[in-house]
């Protein structure tokens, strides 16, 4: 059978909208209830989901370790504040409708369909579903079949943890998310590639669903004077080599003021060699990349900055493996064809600038970026950059760790996503905006009905 047909006999859709539609989802006792749930299928697998990120990625324990306290920290802020998320808040209402109560009520969706990634395969599955039960919804997860064991991980825990009416997960390749996004889902989520976006964002229109997009994007680094180079470099070259770059937020390329290039190559060498010793394919801390066809892309794009003679250190590979280590690469920021795209992996350009608002130009001329970082500069180029530029977010002097702020809302703007999550932004993502009005009967103004006779003059006093 195939794996469209599998998806159509075996999905229990009307069920689970049917939890959400009779009422049986909106009390907070039925939110917490899913949501402990979710934390005790964390407690008790944490070495099972751990081993699936090894299996799949090659991740190290401390970097798979991250995907689990991302959903801990998420589980905790629902639970502390879902009663005030979910209480409805007040209206001030005209003199001209008075007496009478209206209120903005946050009302679960329905049913909504998460389509998760395969670089954080198990938190950003999770962590939006997290939101969606916060919010009273109920869900059918889609994993990526590209890490096949922490999709089949994910599959077996929530069929062990859920029942078919509260959440379902569909295994399998891109016709199982077609034909998913063929039912009139109340919410599509989806993180993944910006290509991959624009197919599910169409095929979600036909049913008018709304949708998340959480993309990428070539996210820059901007180095100024003033910087910490030491601490720079550590960070920049953290980010770049967590996951093996195979993160939407990692450092795409660096722009650096030509004055302080050669001192930070010297600091950045010398943070390569201490985190990955001076055998570094042989460390323990560097992930694999994902897949073959992923590796050779990456391959392909070191063999030919290589033959440029641009490699200033790192790239070292072991195909069979299919690992990488960082490499700092030095490129022509305007036309190099490295920077062509996103590259998703652990691979650096580096070019340089001597003025700022030319650098700023050039970070123009590419879409959005999920983030844009800076180190260093002055408070008024900080201002600047703020003010000159589009992105989902901004960090200074750090890379990446503002998705580490569960309360902070988290998404991409134009090529690199559309909507946000984490904390109240998620509760709200997977809610319905719902407003209320009371009035009583017994003020019932004769002059409001036909035929007309209130004087226009007195008419635009009552409703100014």
């Amino acid at each position: 059978m195939s794996s469209a047909l599998l998806v159509k006999k075996n999905l229990r859709f009307n069920d689970l909208r049917s939890e959400v539609l009779t009422g049986g989802s909106k009390s907070e006792h039925w939110r917490r209830f899913q949501l402990g749930k979710i934390h005790k299928l964390l407690d008790n697998h944490e070495s099972d989901i751990l081993f699936a990120l090894q299996a799949d990625l090659g991740k190290p324990s401390t970097e798979a370790m991250i995907e689990i306290i991302a959903l801990k920290q998420e589980l905790k802020l629902a639970n502390r504040n879902l009663k005030k998320w979910m209480r409805p808040k007040a209206v001030n209402i005209p003199i001209s409708l008075r007496p009478g109560e209206a209120t903005l009520r946050l009302e679960p969706l329905g049913c909504v369909l998460i389509i998760g990634p395969w670089n954080y395969p198990f938190s950003l599955t999770i962590q939006p579903l997290i939101s969606a039960f916060a919010a009273g919804n109920t869900a059918v997860l889609k994993p990526s079949e590209n890490s096949p064991n922490t999709s089949r991980l994910i599959a077996n825990l929530f069929k062990s943890y859920f029942p078919e009416n509260i959440v379902q997960v569909f295994e399998g390749d891109k016709d199982v998310a077609k034909t998913l996004l063929e039912y009139p889902f109340d919410h599509v989520f989806f993180t993944g590639s910006t290509s991959i976006g624009q197919k599910v964002l169409e095929a979600a229109s036909k049913h008018l669903s709304p949708v998340t997009l959480e993309l990428g994007g070539k996210s820059p680094v901007l180095i100024l004077k003033g910087s910490d180079l030491e601490v720079a470099a550590r960070r920049i070259l953290w980010g770049k080599g967590l996951n093996s770059g195979q993160t939407c937020l990692a450092p795409n390329h660096l722009l650096i003021q030509e004055s302080i290039k050669e001192p930070f190559l010297k600091e950045i060498k010398k943070a390569f060699l201490d985190f990955y010793g001076p055998n570094p394919i042989n460390s323990n801390d560097l992930a694999q990349i994902i897949n073959d066809v992923q590796f050779l892309r990456l391959v392909k794009l070191l063999d030919g900055a290589r033959e440029k003679n641009q490699i200033l250190f790192g790239g070292e590979i072991n195909r069979a493996k299919r690992l990488i280590t960082p490499a700092l690469i030095k490129v022509d920021i305007d036309n190099d064809p490295i920077l062509q795209d996103e590259i998703f992996g652990p691979l650096l350009p580096i070019s340089t600038f001597s003025n700022f608002s030319d650098a700023i130009k050039s970070i123009n001329k590419d879409s959005s970026p999920l983030a844009i970082y800076m180190f260093g500069g002055s408070q008024e180029e900080q201002k600047q950059l703020i003010k000159q530029t589009r992105s989902g977010g901004i960090c200074f002097n750090d890379v990446i760790m503002q998705a580490g702020i569960p309360e902070m809302p988290f998404g991409g703007v134009g090529q690199s996503g559309m909507g946000r999550y984490h904390g109240f932004a998620g509760f709200q993502t997977f809610s319905n905006e719902r407003s209320v009005l009371k009035r009583p009967f017994w003020l019932d103004f004769k002059l409001r009905y036909p035929p007309y006779k209130l004087n226009l003059d007195l008419l635009k006093k009552l409703l100014s």
